[in-house]
Formats: structure tokens, sequence, C-alpha cells
């Protein structure tokens, strides 16, 4: 296209054919930056369901040692390790994903995470790594190092391999032949959706080693292994509460619920009072189904025996259950749905209680929060859009309760300026608006925030503006007042205002007043 004389015309179709390349060229890089970001959030799903796989097969193992210690004790101690370690490492990426994506208003708009600066910045320093780039380097290290130490040796290989950082001088080899460390080949100069990416890969690793180590220290069906003489009971019904006045539908079963797990008879109390069979319950595969009433509000205990026949033997299985019934309610709960919001800045006070457990068996936790007394509390939010609080409490039978809230963080709204407390556009003699006071106010605000103004700037028309330090008018602004005349729009703008209790947070622009003098 550059060769040879060229009409106007073909000149004019070449440089389209450029634009079209350079667009294609475009199309493409966000088209790449879509994919990174779908990858990234197929990724994080596989790693939370892996987790709950993961707690279950540590559940199962705990099981085994119970039954068995000599043989699975010390697989169950070290399932705890790995667990731990790779709790607090895949955390750690965790909080790094968080750091790097702070800024974005929306998460998935992948297309602007296009910059490498985040990481390059937080990782290289110069030629060497930073601080925080020895660190995440030192993490992958310890983390590969300790779990391999502790899983089965036929995993010790695959584990090294999952987190390899280079050759013995941290260097991987580049397509030219060359050599690079590690850090770098991987983190410096991506995209920051590349990178965040790569940092989700990194924890599917962790989840896939967790997995890996558990599964081998478990070895094979934990159900076909466990006694039928260390089986819990538990109680399962419809629903969680009941009425008075409700047939409760309960049933007592174990964790074996086949048809070989069938009771062959029960000694059974409600509350000290002697249950009947066919009456009270009915024995069935897996457990007991209860017959009884719901009975008055209030607690109530089962407890008794139930005697399963195993190699020609009863064995006995000890039940202690207990279920809750209440009253009907009378009148209704009428809540905002998306009215849970905390201000930033400002001291929220909260209630926080648990129904039918006292104050001082309740707890809640959040970032920001603190107790005052009884059900009362204080949250002082920091940084991030939403919260979630935590309140935790003990039943009467031991049972713990948590429940977790989340609302969301908004800034204090934007403060009006105002003068002798009248905000917007404001009539008054000359003599007024030199003796009044500015100041600012949050109109239609929940909170009665006590507002400062450290100074404001003060413009008669035909004057200069006037820089005024404080809350009234000082002798240049005076001066430029006595100049004005009868129907000037005097503005008072640029006022800097703070929260009196409060100054390190900063306010958002204060809206500016008009004076309009009456004479």
């Amino acid at each position: 296209m550059a060769g040879g004389k060229q009409s106007p015309r073909q000149k004019m179709v070449n440089l389209m054919y450029l634009v079209f390349i350079c667009m294609l060229a475009l199309n493409m890089s966000k088209e790449v930056l879509a994919a990174f970001g779908l990858m990234n959030v197929k990724m994080e799903q596989a790693n939370a369901k892996t987790s709950e796989d993961n707690l279950a097969f540590l559940g199962s193992l705990e099981t085994k040692a119970e039954e068995n210690a000599a043989k699975y004790a010390k697989d169950y101690e070290n399932a705890q390790k790995v667990q731990k370690m790779s709790q607090e490492y895949y955390d750690y990426l965790e909080g790094l994903k968080k750091e790097m994506t702070e800024g974005i208003e929306d998460p998935t708009d992948y297309q602007v995470m296009d910059k490498s600066d985040y990481l390059d910045q937080k990782f290289f320093q110069g030629d060497n790594l930073s601080k925080d780039g020895k660190e995440f380097l030192n993490r992958i290290e310890t983390y590969s190092k300790e779990v391999s130490a502790l899983v089965p040796e036929r995993l010790q290989a695959t584990v090294k391999s999952r987190f390899n950082t280079g050759d013995a001088n941290g260097k991987v080899e580049k397509r030219d032949g060359t050599k690079q460390d590690w850090i770098n080949y991987h983190y410096e100069g991506f995209p920051l959706i590349a990178s965040l990416t790569k940092l989700t890969a990194l924890q599917s690793d962790i989840k896939a080693t967790e997995e890996d180590a558990l599964k081998a220290m478990l070895e094979g069906n934990l159900s076909n292994q466990v006694s039928l003489k260390n089986f819990a009971t538990s109680l399962a019904a419809s629903k969680s509460a009941f009425y008075n006045g409700d047939k409760y539908d309960g049933k007592i079963i174990i964790s074996k619920t086949d048809a070989t797990s069938t009771p062959v008879r029960a000694e059974l109390t409600l509350d000290g009072r002697k249950l009947t069979e066919d009456k009270d319950y009915r024995l069935e595969a897996g457990g007991i189904q209860m017959l009884i009433g719901a009975g008055n509000p209030g607690d109530h205990e089962i407890k008794g025996t139930m005697f399963f026949m195993q190699d020609g033997e009863e064995i006995p299985v000890e039940v202690k259950n207990s279920f809750a019934t209440i009253s009907k309610p009378n009148s209704a709960l009428i809540a905002a749905d998306k009215m849970n919001v905390v201000y930033r800045g400002v001291a929220n006070p909260m209630s926080i209680s648990i129904p039918g457990i006292p104050n001082n068996k309740v707890s809640a936790r959040a970032p920001g929060l603190r107790a005052v007394s009884g059900s009362k509390y204080i949250m002082n939010p920091g940084k991030g859009r939403t919260v979630k609080i935590t309140a935790s409490g003990t039943l009467p039978d031991g049972q713990g309760i948590s429940t977790t809230s989340e609302f969301r963080i908004k800034d204090i709204p934007r403060p009006s300026g105002a003068i002798r407390g009248e905000a917007g556009s404001v009539k008054m003699p000359r003599r007024n608006l030199e003796i009044s006071t500015v100041s600012a106010m949050l109109e239609d605000f929940d909170f009665d925030l006590n507002l400062g103004i450290s100074g404001f700037k003060f413009k008669v028309p035909g004057q200069p503006t006037v820089v005024v330090n404080g809350n009234k008018l000082n002798g240049a602004a005076k001066s430029a007042l006595k100049r004005a005349r009868r129907g000037d729009a005097v503005q008072i703008f640029d006022i800097q205002a703070y929260i009196s209790n409060n100054k390190s947070y900063k306010l958002k622009k204060v809206s500016p007043v008009v004076v309009e003098l009456t004479n």
C-alpha cells in the first residue's frame, strides 16, 4: 500500500484499511479482556464449590479419627494444619485481589482493567522486588514447602509442581531462550484482569491441593466403616419452630438411614413424661417418627434410648434432643428491604438482639462495630461499599445461633452552605450580611452533625474575590461589601466545612450561598 505513485482515491482507501485494522485490534483487545474476566468468574465459582467439598472431607476425617484414633488421629491433625495454612494463604490472595479492584466501580466491566500499574508498583521497585513483591514470593514458596511436608508422599511432587517458582535461581526460560525472574515473567506488565485471573488460578491450586490431601487422608467411603455404637442422633422436622396447638412432626434420625438401621424398640420421655409406641411415636427405617403435639410455648426435651440389632445383640443409642414451640404472633413485622444503610464518618447507633436470648449472651462483630451497653452498639464504618454484621448467641440448651446481615455504606451527603441559617438564595440588608455567620447544613439528613467552617471565598460583583479564614467576614470582605449596590448578588462559595468531632472525615464540596442585597 505504500509503494508507487497513488491517486488521492487510492490513498484514501489505504487509510481506511489502516483504520479498519486498528479497529479490529482494539476489538480483539476488549474481547480478550472480557474472556479473562469470564474465566476469573468461573474459577471463583469452582473455588467456592471446592471449599464446601473440602469442609465435608474434613468433617468425615474428624469422624474417622473419633472412631479409630490410633489409625486416623495423626491424619486428622495434619489435615487441620493443611486446611489452616491453605485458608490463610487463600485469604491473603483474596485480600490482594480486593486491593487491586478497590477503585473499580463495576467489577464486571473487564474492559477498564487493561492497565498493569497496580502490581507493577506493588511488586517491583526499579530492577528489584519491593517489600510486597518479596512477601508474595515468600508466601508461595513457604506454602509449597510446609504443605509438602504434611501430605502423603505420592502428592508431594504434585504440590511442588503447582507452586513452582522457577529453577534454583528463581528463573524461567522464555520463548527466545533467555531467562527471566519467575515473578516478573508472570506478573509484570500484564493487564489488571489478567493478573486478577492468575491470582484466582493460584487460589484454585490451593483448593485443589487441599482437596487432594484430604481425599488421600480419608481413604475411601466413611459411611461403610462407622460403627453403630458411635452414631449420633438429630431431630428433623418440616420447620424449625412450632406454634402452640400445632402437631409436631419431628423425626429422630441417625446418620445411617437405610432399612438396616431400623430400631427394634425405644424407651423415650417428653419433658419427663413417658411416651408410648404407636400413640406418641412410630418405629421406622432410619429412626423414629414422632406423633406428639407441639405442646405449650417453650423448649421441650426428648430423652431416652433407641435399641438396634447388631450381630445378634441389642446396641443402645442415647437420645437427647430438644425442640422449641413459640406462640402465634398477633402483629406483623414491616421492614424496608433496601434501607440497611450506615454512614461513613458518623457514629451510627444500632440495636442488636436475638429474640429469646439475653443480651449478655449475644455478641456482634463487624469492622468498626463496638458495644455500648445491653443491645446498643455503635458502628463507625471504614472503607468499602458494604459491611457485614454477624450476631451470635447461645440458646438455653447450649446451641449457638449466628446471623449475618449486610449493610450498605454511604458517604455523608453534600452539605449546603448557609448564611444566618438559610441556604441557597437569600435576601438581606447589607448590615445583616456584614455581621452574619457562614455555616453549613445537612438538609433532610438523619444525623444531627455539628459542622464547623474553617474558611470561604467572598465575591461582590465588580470586586476581586476575597479569601476569608473562619466563619465571619473579615476586614477585606467588609470593605468589598461596602462597594456593593442594592440588588447585587453577593456570592459565598468554596466553603470549607468539617465535622467538629471528626475532622479527619472529608466532606463533599459544600454548595454556595447567594445573597441579594436589599439596601
